[in-house]
Order: structure tokens, then sequence, then C-alpha cells
């Protein structure tokens, strides 16, 4: 019994050992994937705690990190938000295409860079639905995109246009600014609404956003811009690796004033050399496949410069395209071009 036992476990071992062999074979005479592969995976699943720095401010305004509460909840967030990858590094990518058009509408309407970091906090830079129907990269309900001025039809929604909806939320945040005296302030009511933060500013007698007593969701909203605001801004510090040529670039678009009706809008991306797929994915306010302009009034649509362009052209102007960003060490990676 003993021999016979001994004899299966050689067996089983031999076996083992030979499929081990066998494998490393395999990778031996058919290596070529490992040598053109232009990207290497740099991913690695180690669980560290996210560094919190000793003090940082949002929209010019002191964030009281010395206080446990206060630095726990940002830790709380920071946890979160570098250890969900797939969203995170989704968020990133897209900051490319999406932050010059928030960056430029923040300055020119004079509310804090930081608030890009609100828009990250609301949708992830998408144009997204949520259960109570906010909808949009700024989540606008449809009773206060209308107030805003954002049309809201079946045919067409401006929550949509990132330029319109980026103005409309800059036009809040001020007015909730100057009703609640500071940005933080306007910000948490731009998560709870500024009926519902101006109760518990009056039933707890007290007007600091960090104080506060607030539901979950509130109590949490601005610790989520904030751990976001870091992983964008020290990148290296949440162990951040890409290169530009891994983002998503702006498209080069061109403009176009609408003041008649287009009936319909793929055979009118086919007169204009474009897909229709174009003209949705860069007009997402359109929501039929048509335009109907009521009388005395004009849409801006946008097109492609070139229609199917390749990617590699994206970011052709960009320095230094294959070198990492939030690197430590920098590191440079092959151009799959070279």
């Amino acid at each position: 019994m003993k021999k016979k036992n001994a004899v299966i476990i050689i067996s089983v071992l031999s076996g083992l050992l030979l499929l081990s062999l066998g494998a490393t074979i395999c990778l031996a005479l058919d290596d070529s994937p490992l040598k053109t592969k232009p990207i290497p995976n740099y991913y690695a699943n180690k669980l560290t705690s996210p560094y919190v720095p000793e003090t940082m401010m949002f929209a010019g305004e002191k964030v009281p990190l010395d206080v446990y509460w206060v630095r726990e909840a940002l830790d709380r967030e920071l946890i979160i938000n570098t250890y969900q990858h797939s969203k995170t590094i989704r968020i990133i990518k897209l900051s490319s295409r999406v932050f010059p058009v928030i960056e430029r509408i923040l300055k020119e309407e004079g509310v804090p860079e930081d608030f890009k970091y609100l828009c990250v906090a609301e949708s992830g830079l998408e144009n997204v639905v949520s259960p109570a129907s906010a909808a949009g990269c700024w989540q606008f309900i449809p009773s206060t995109a209308k107030v805003y001025g954002l049309t809201v039809t079946n045919d067409i929604d401006e929550r949509y246009n990132l330029e319109k909806a980026t103005r409309a939320a800059c036009k809040y945040l001020k007015k909730c600014k100057n009703q609640f005296g500071s940005w933080t302030l306007a910000a948490a009511a731009y998560n709870r609404g500024e009926g519902g933060l101006q109760a518990a500013i009056n039933s707890q007698s007290c007007n600091s956003y960090w104080d506060l007593w607030l539901n979950s969701e509130t109590s949490r909203y601005v610790f989520r811009i904030l751990s976001f605001k870091l992983i964008f801004e020290q990148p290296q510090l949440y162990g951040v690796e890409i290169c530009p040529a891994q983002m998503y670039q702006p498209i080069p678009t061109k403009e176009l004033t609408v003041s008649s009706s287009i009936e319909d809008l793929p055979k009118f991306a086919h007169e204009h050399g474009v897909t229709y797929k174009e003209v949705r994915d860069l007009n997402p306010w359109i929501r039929n496949s048509k335009l109907t302009v009521p009388s005395e009034k004009s849409y801006t649509l946008l097109l492609p410069k070139k229609s199917k362009e390749n990617f590699r052209t994206l970011f052709q102007n960009v320095e230094n395209p294959f070198l990492i960003i939030g690197d430590t060490v920098p590191q440079v990676m092959k151009n799959p071009n070279n």
C-alpha cells in the first residue's frame, strides 16, 4: 500500500513538473508579445493607507485637518477612491478631455478652479443619470436646470451640454456662496440643496460645514471632492502611473451654427462628411435623430475637424506623451511608433 501511494505521489509530482516546464518552454518559444507590448502592466495589488496631508486648502479656504473627525472623513474617501481602480483610472483618463472646458468656464465665471473636482464627485466626468433623474456631468434635476437657463425637452437636453451646464453650475454655486458665506458651504449646498442646508444651519446654530451634523451623503460630499483634488494634484502619492498618451485627449472640433430645423441628422452628418455617431457623441444634448430649432433661435453644433481621427494625432502635440506622470522616478514608456 505504501509503495502504491509512493508511486502515485511521484506520478503527480512528475506531472506538475512537466506542466511547469511546458509553460516555461511555451513562453520561451513565443515571447514576442512580451517584447513588442508597448505599455507594460504596472498594476500591483498592494494594501496600504493613503497619504493624508497635514494641511490643505479648498477654494482658498482652510480645511481643519487637525480635527480628528475631519481627518478621518478625508481618510475614508481617499481609501475608497484610491482603491476603486477601474472608476478612478477612467476619471483620470477623461479629465484631459473634460477639464480644459470646465477650467476655462470656471475662470471666466469667477468660480475657484477647485470646483472642477465637484464635477468629478458628481458624475465621474460622464453624462450619467441618477435615480433622482439628475443628468449630465453636473447632475442637474430638470426643475433646477430650467431655473438656471437650460432647455430640457424630449429632443433637447442641455444638461448634457458641457459648456452650458458648467455655466449654469457656476451661477448656482455663486448664488450659494453669497447665501452661505463660504465656498465650502456652497459645495455642500450643491449636494443637499439650499433649503436643506439652511435648515441644518438654523437648527444647529452653526455655519461651518466641518462642524455640522448632516445626512450621510452630504457629510461625505465635500471630503469626496477633497480626495479627488489630492489624487489629481499629487498623483505620485497615490500610486497613479499613467502617461499622457494613455489619456483621452480633446477632439479637434469646429463649430456650426444652425438656425433651422434638421429633420434627418444621419443625412445631415453624411452631407458634412462625418458620421452620425460623431455628431451624437460630440453633441450629447441632442436626444433624438432630428433637431427642432424654434424660430428666432439657433444652436451651435460641434463637428470633428476630421472624421474618424487617428488616435495618435490626438496627442502628437503633447510634450513628453510617453513620460509617466505621477511616478516618483520618471520613466519613459516605449513609443509604439518607433
